[in-house]
């Protein structure tokens, strides 16, 4: 059999084995690094690239198309990587400029012991909304409310899933996060249409867990507390910025260009341009001082722990790791689609999924399980969303369908993984075993149960060309 299209004569389809023998050198590659050696996963990507590229070389393929589809995957990628670079920028002068302290500060006024698993988790929601980042939420103001939850006489495991259901809501939410930036870019669409198609699952997973976590703080509740963390936080945060509502102009004006469908990058850019102004004018910062937050982001020191490493983040420069990773991700899947191992790979799946409900859910799994083989979200989400991309197309899927299906579980389930870079993370921040908080992280396992019911009744699933979240559902078993 050959393969038609391509430029090269003679070309032929892979077997199943060699097909597998590139993810197999990718995952082995990856999960012997994390989980074994707790390297960076960069180069044994390589390591699969190469195997990936040998395949091809045997199945007859021309390097010039190889290098075509390593090139196409890392084109597909391109829009991606600005939005993150500005991202950086954006990150550093909103805290400069002291639009993050003020949501913080904000935030942790509500703060209530009658109603503490509740209040936990709406103030992680915020926090990681602000920052794009559930690691930085629960490495932050996540450590502090085990403390207070702790003196509260709570059980830790509950705590800390409502820590950590926030701070994925929020950094699945957030146009600041890169998780969120990768998941439209991997599926081709783009992010503010990605972000709206998400809010209907994740508003009834988010729902759900605040339900949940009310009913929890009833019966588990304490009216005895310590906040001497949460006032210390609050005493710092207000000593070394200017807290104001007016702070809050930048995150409103990037909602509301949001909402009028303004372009990611100028929408984005505006907001860091409107921090850049603030900063300036009310924190006397000072032309060095923006274009060095601007690049190495901002740099906390005001010698309380939790402030500091909440605080100290952001810049061009921290988005180039996630960019160095995209890249060769994009590498390896454009060599498995461009010679058709992917395709292979997805076959005997794609059999399987003869309607829109069971592609839906298939696609879930697949991002599961790819947190699981990977030990990586970021892998997740790339190789889950090159995976069926073709496929959704080839049916009429809009690709916000695929998009949603691979944030709602490749980006929310990392942390439920104990090999798993976020498992692990999340387990020596806060303290509690993972598989101890998993059956309370309510949003992350509600997140892939939600999507995969909306696809199998077809809610909210929509054609490529239909314009608008009014279109009428697609049909289920006509595909």
């Amino acid at each position: 059999m050959t393969i038609d299209g391509h430029g090269d004569e003679g070309a032929r389809a892979p077997l199943i084995w060699e097909a597998a023998l590139s993810m197999l050198a990718l995952v082995i590659g990856i999960s012997v690094s994390i989980a074994i050696y707790g390297t960076d996963p960069h180069v044994p990507m390589l390591i699969g690239v190469i195997v990936a590229c040998l395949v091809a070389w045997r199945c007859g393929f021309k390097w010039e198309t190889v290098q075509s589809g390593m090139l196409g995957g890392i084109t597909n990628a391109l829009q991606a990587i600005v939005i993150l670079l500005i991202i950086g920028i954006l990150i550093g002068t909103w805290i400069l400029a002291g639009v993050v302290p003020s949501l913080i500060y904000y935030g942790l006024q509500i703060l209530s012991p009658s109603i503490f698993l509740p209040t936990a988790l709406l103030l992680c929601a915020l926090t990681s909304l602000a920052t794009g980042t559930s690691w930085g939420t629960s490495g932050t103001i996540g450590v502090a409310l085990i403390g207070i939850g702790s003196g509260l006489g709570l059980p830790l495991p509950v705590v800390a899933g409502a820590v950590l259901s926030g701070a994925y809501f929020g950094d699945k939410m957030s146009p600041l996060s890169d998780t969120t930036n990768m998941a439209p870019a991997m599926a081709g669409t783009d992010l503010y249409t990605h972000i709206k198609h998400m809010s209907y699952t994740t508003g009834v997973a988010f729902g759900l867990t605040l339900i949940i976590e009310i009913v929890l703080s009833i019966v588990l509740g304490s009216e005895s507390s310590d906040l001497s963390q949460i006032e210390e936080i609050l005493v710092t945060l207000d000593a070394n910025f200017l807290i104001n509502p007016i702070m809050l102009i930048p995150p409103a004006l990037v909602m509301v260009v949001s909402f009028k469908k303004v372009p990611a990058i100028p929408g984005i850019a505006a907001g860091a341009l409107a921090a850049i102004f603030l900063a300036v004018l009310f924190q006397g910062a000072s032309y060095s001082d923006v274009i060095s937050v601007s690049f190495s982001g901002f740099k906390s020191e005001t010698n309380v722990a939790a402030v500091d490493e909440l605080l100290s983040r952001g810049g061009l420069e921290s988005m180039l790791y996630t960019i160095s990773l995209v890249i060769v991700a994009m590498m390896f899947g454009g060599i498995m689609e461009r010679t058709g191992q992917l395709r292979v790979l997805a076959a005997g799946i794609l059999q399987r999924a003869r309607s829109t409900g069971s592609l839906i859910a298939s696609t879930a799994l697949t991002g599961i399980g790819a947190n699981m083989l990977l030990c990586d979200q970021y892998m997740a989400i790339v190789m889950t969303g090159r995976t069926y991309a073709e496929e959704y197309r080839n049916r009429g899927l809009h690709p916000k369908n695929l998009s949603r299906a691979v944030e709602d579980s490749a980006t929310v389930t990392a942390n439920l993984v104990p090999w798993n870079s976020g498992g692990a993370f999340q387990t020596a921040t806060l303290g509690v075993a993972t598989l101890a908080y998993l059956p309370f992280n309510f949003f992350c396992w509600l997140s892939p149960i939600v999507t995969i019911t909306f696809g199998v009744f077809g809610w909210t699933i929509h054609r490529a060309d239909e314009q608008g979240d009014e279109a009428a559902p697609v049909k289920q078993g006509a595909d």
